[in-house]
């Protein structure tokens, strides 16, 4: 029954290695399940890809204190979008408090056109439809919905095939366009509209009949791209808080490439270093640990790509810094069955004995470290943040490896005729 119940135990373990190492290989598959899909990938950060990370300020005196935290939610998500449409993966965005200002920092991983990521993510269009006395008819934020349409007509202010804006206008916009164009049909002659994006005159098209549909068309020298441009921006919407920017600067990813080849061969070095203690010091459990090590070495990297993680030098740090804790746990197992052997016990009654008497101090060690990891990963941002969750995720996972892998290769190697291998 034993035998039987460690066996099933092996063959989940060879699943879970199995699939681990698929995912984890450099040409390893994309997943798609269902509506689930994920391409599996290392996603790097700005220190080891390269980008641009742009500063700004964000202007919070005409918002009330008790609206700020929303305001800056709102600006968060607006930027995020705008980011999106910008073709960026993995942007990191930030708010941060200097002294008594308000920073808002965007990291751009892979972006070479500074100028046109500044552009896509400050940039609204200053719209507005004014009347025959100049005065403001609708402006940008009346906007519900934009769409690109191309003209069906020909005439001076529709020519057929010409990309163009439609607006569909919110409920209030609705109303105030349909005074406007009721007020300008009725008069003798029929007056104009202007239409004014980013204070110049695009068109000024004579209003024939009220339009009370709520729905505005925008036509001019419109390429198909910049009428999708137009569309694009009005649909985001103008942000919330009024940002400029104080900073920006491109980082290389040279230096970043060489932090991480000297990291990685650290993390080499060390962990060479540590099998040859452990395989030296503790014979063929020290043999199991590596296999239970490389294991673990396999799901984190697997980890990362599946949720996906994106990878930083700081996180290259965490995920080295938890090999050492799983190896801490193996040693703590290791001497406490060291220990029940000595006095006495059968070897497979040590093994059990040794795991659960090793397993309080493996508990709190791990505990306090991934308490101290959840709060650096709330209470911070950036780099720091990715070494909290690399690090979380690498003590998490040597639990399992340490305390399963190890654990149930040791019994059946007890129950086997190879037991006489086991020496600690």
């Amino acid at each position: 029954m034993i035998k039987r119940k460690l066996y099933i135990r092996l063959a989940f373990i060879a699943v879970i290695t199995a699939f681990a190492l698929v995912i984890a290989l450099p040409s390893g598959p994309d997943i798609s399940l269902g509506s689930f899909k994920r391409s599996l990938f290392i996603h790097q950060g700005l220190d080891l890809r390269g980008g641009v990370e742009i500063t700004y300020l964000a202007d919070l005196s005409k918002i009330p204190a008790s609206q700020q935290d929303a305001a800056l939610t709102t600006l968060k998500s607006r930027v995020n979008d705008r980011i999106n449409k910008f073709g960026v993966t993995e942007p990191t965005i930030q708010v941060g408090k200097s002294g008594n200002d308000t920073t808002l920092i965007v990291e751009l991983p892979g972006v070479t056109d500074v100028a046109g990521a500044i552009k896509q993510i400050g940039q609204f269009p200053d719209l507005k439809f004014l009347d025959q006395q100049g005065n403001t008819v609708i402006t940008g934020s009346d906007v519900d919905s934009a769409s690109v349409t191309f003209g069906t007509s020909s005439g001076s202010n529709n020519i057929s095939g010409e990309p163009q804006v439609r607006l569909q206008l919110k409920d209030a916009g609705k109303q105030k366009f349909a005074d406007a164009t009721t007020k300008a049909a009725a008069a003798n002659p029929k007056e104009a509209i202007a239409i004014v994006l980013d204070d110049q005159v695009i068109s000024t098209p004579t209003v024939n009949d009220a339009i009370t549909d709520g729905v505005a068309i925008i036509s001019g020298s419109f390429t198909v791209q910049t009428a999708k441009e137009l569309t694009n921006q009005l649909n985001q919407g103008a942000l919330p808080v009024p940002i400029k920017i104080i900073n920006q600067q491109t980082i290389s990813a040279t230096l970043g490439a060489e932090s991480l080849k000297d990291s990685l061969l650290a993390g080499l070095i060390g962990m060479i270093l540590i099998m040859l203690f452990m395989v030296i010091y503790y014979k063929t459990p020290g043999v199991i640990a590596i296999v239970a090590l490389v294991i673990y070495t396999l799901i984190n990297i697997a980890i990362y790509k599946l949720l996906p993680v994106t990878v930083t030098l700081s996180g290259v740090a965490g995920f080295i810094l938890s090999i050492g804790m799983a190896v801490d746990a193996n040693i703590l197992i290791f001497e406490r069955m060291r220990e029940e052997i000595r006095s006495g016990k059968e070897l497979l009654q040590a093994i059990d004995d040794g795991f659960k008497r090793a397993w309080t101090s493996i508990r709190d060690s791990n505990s306090s470290t991934l308490i101290t990891a959840l709060v650096l990963y709330v209470g911070t941002a950036g780099l720091i943040r990715g070494f909290a969750l690399t690090l979380a995720i690498g003590v998490l996972v040597s639990l399992f490896t340490a305390i399963t892998i190890t654990q149930v290769i040791l019994k059946l190697l007890a129950i086997s005729r190879f037991k006489r291998l086991i020496h600690v």
